[in-house]
């Protein structure tokens, strides 16, 4: 068996044969293998860290072990060198069983997949080894107090002096901003917007020029820490800058292929959490009794059901095949940007509606639908609000179907 596939089997009894990435095989064996981890690992302990708002570190070296933090990344470097449509297919399971697991992972391997696709070859042996190891934790940092979705609007700045460059500004909105080793910062430079891979001490409030300043409280996404980070002066070698000098300028353009992906994840966070609210909502209907017969009985609640169910197919497929475009290296701003607003929204209703179709005992802490439904709204606004995939969306189809 492969080292990328021994994990894989280390405490789950799960043989997986060694194939390409692109069989589909593979893709299931690993994707089962990560359900049944959920169903072992995640579920009995969901509830409470949930509520305690406990960061689940037991939970996330099982992922380790599993070799998820590699997922994406080439063998070559270390990692399984899996497909993408496999990784939304390990998101969905995660977040089925918590959704905060998939925001441990989705930073991390947004911040890989730009070394991968943007990075020197000194970069990529540098970073893409330990990263895939989980020895080292990735982040993302580009949204600032006054620049969310207006990623031209940055005002964190790097200046040169002689071999380094010296950040000063404040990010906020970092996922995994405490415990990353390693943050893909977007900051202004003379040559306009440059991404760095800025190195930190893990754990560290405080990292050479770099505090976290506070922990945001949340809704939902609990257990995760979601931080604002503050650039004192901080000093970067040179070679911080990704994809080196020929990188200078061209961070929002890596930044933004990147987040492709990253809204991929969210749909995939998405269609996870719409199949848990689903799957407990059919589930209740078909014990909870009111006059005199299961409610999953009463057409009401059968109405219900089909829109939920529906909404579910059809969200999971536009995921899929917005996986498939990107992982085929085509063009997918369009499509990626349906697939995290329709799956986002049908998360959202679905949640609602299996909220009211357990009725008071849907409002109450001792089940995970009020957790779903405090969740779901994080997919509407994460990686870009829905209000601007609406607006990157039309401008899509507007240059596809444009009249000469």
């Amino acid at each position: 068996m492969s080292n990328r596939y021994s994990a894989w089997g280390r405490n789950y009894s799960d043989k997986v044969t060694v194939r390409m990435a692109t069989d589909p095989q593979v893709r299931e064996e690993l994707v089962a293998t990560v359900r049944r981890f959920v169903e072992r690992e995640v579920l009995p302990v969901a509830l409470e860290l949930e509520h305690a708002d406990e960061y689940p570190a037991a939970i996330v070296d099982g992922m380790r072990a599993l070799g998820l933090f590699g997922i994406t990344v080439p063998e070559e470097y270390g990692g399984l060198g899996l497909d993408l449509p496999t990784y939304t297919g390990v998101i969905e399971e995660l977040a089925a069983g918590w959704m905060s697991l998939s925001g441990v992972l989705n930073t991390h391997v947004i911040a890989a997949n730009l070394l991968k696709s943007c990075g020197t070859e000194e970069q990529r042996k540098r970073w893409l080894p330990p990263l895939a190891a989980g020895e080292i934790r990735g982040a993302l940092s580009l949204s600032e107090p006054d620049a969310g979705s207006d990623t031209s609007a940055l005002t964190c700045k790097a200046e040169r002096d002689g071999d380094e460059y010296v950040i000063t500004g404040t990010k906020m909105w970092v996922t995994n901003g405490v415990r990353a080793g390693l943050v893909a910062l977007a900051a202004r430079t003379a040559e306009g917007i440059t991404c760095f891979m800025v190195e930190k001490e893990p754990g560290a409030e405080r990292s050479g020029g770099i505090s976290v300043s506070r922990n945001i409280g949340k809704l939902g996404y609990k257990g995760i820490e979601t931080v604002e980070m503050v650039y004192d002066a901080h000093r970067v070698p040179a070679d911080a800058v990704l994809g080196g000098d020929e990188g200078l300028g061209r961070g929002q353009h890596f930044i933004l292929s990147a987040l492709e992906v990253g809204r991929i994840n969210i749909a995939a966070r998405a269609v996870g959490v719409a199949r848990a609210a689903f799957e407990a909502a059919i589930k209740y209907a078909q014990e909870r009794e009111t006059f005199g017969k299961p409610i999953a009985q009463h057409q009401a609640i059968q109405m219900k059901l089909a829109d939920m169910g529906t909404q579910l197919q059809a969200a999971r497929l536009l995921t899929e095949h917005a996986a498939e475009l990107k992982e085929a290296g085509a063009r997918c701003d369009v499509e990626a940007g349906m697939a995290k607003l329709f799956a986002s929204e049908a998360a959202f209703e679905i949640a609602t509606e299996a909220m009211r179709i357990h009725g008071g005992m849907g409002y109450t802490t001792e089940l995970p639908v009020e957790r779903y439904y405090r969740d779901a709204p994080l997919m509407i606004i994460g990686e870009g609000t829905n209000e601007i995939q609406r607006l990157v969306i039309a401008r899509g189809l507007l240059q596809r179907y444009a009249i000469d």
